[in-house]
């Protein structure tokens, strides 16, 4: 088969622009991206906001609703990072250590950062007519600051007691996580937190469980993978 002269210069200065397009003009000095690439790293996670979830709750009766407390209402890693340095700089032993909690449940959490994330859902819970429930791992101190404040921060109205889960002696059903016991002793219909024991505790209680991601800063490590077990992450909740 023959071709002409016009058809293979065409042909041949294609071949050279596609070419030219290809490949970058000087060498990469660092590691980049491109859209596609990054889009392949998206994971299939289920985003939601407030709007969302108020939309999911329309035409039901108030209900009872739990929020854990540390990285998803309150900001409060300062709080155990003075704790750790404090009285234990080399290993995390001080959160076993009972001088420890009676410190920090005591007033530290006045310089915790209150997340706005944390603020907008409890809003909108309590115009619904929802009543809301503080339940977290940390282990109870001798006097107990932290409901007070988490009423005054947030405005909670009909303010219950906080549920502290952790550590011995602490009134649990018989439950593979902590904080299930505290989820269902409220009968809590919706439960948030930014660990992965807050969306299993949900899982084991049989509700639903929505994830807030947890601040960049956080010294609460390693990072879980949120959506991980398939639920609900709220947008933009790192703050």
């Amino acid at each position: 088969m023959k071709f002409s002269r016009t058809f293979l210069f065409t042909l041949l200065s294609t071949a050279l622009v596609c070419s030219a397009q290809a490949a970058p003009k000087e060498p990469y000095t660092q590691p980049g991206f491109d859209t596609r690439s990054i889009e392949k790293q998206q994971a299939p996670i289920h985003w939601v906001s407030v709007e969302q979830i108020k939309a999911s709750l329309e035409g039901k009766p108030p209900m009872n609703v739990s929020f854990d407390i540390d990285d998803t209402v309150l900001a409060s890693s300062g709080c155990f990072y003075y704790g750790k340095e404090k009285y234990s700089p080399n290993d995390y032993s001080y959160l076993k250590n009972q001088d420890f909690w009676d410190e920090i449940n005591a007033g530290c959490d006045k310089y915790s950062i209150p997340k706005e994330a944390a603020r907008e859902l409890i809003n909108m819970h309590q115009e619904r007519g929802d009543k809301i429930f503080f339940i977290t791992g940390r282990t109870a101190g001798k006097d107990d600051q932290l409901t007070p404040l988490l009423a005054k921060t947030f405005g909670i109205k009909d303010m219950q007691p906080v549920n502290f889960m952790g550590g011995h002696g602490v009134d649990q059903l018989k439950t593979k996580f902590n904080k299930t016991a505290g989820i269902l002793k409220h009968n809590v219909q919706l439960h948030y937190g930014d660990s992965d024991d807050d969306i299993l505790a949900a899982k084991e209680a049989g509700i639903r469980g929505i994830r807030l991601l947890r601040a960049t800063n956080s010294t609460y490590l390693p990072f879980p993978q949120a959506g991980g077990y398939g639920e609900e992450v709220l947008i933009n909740s790192s703050y």
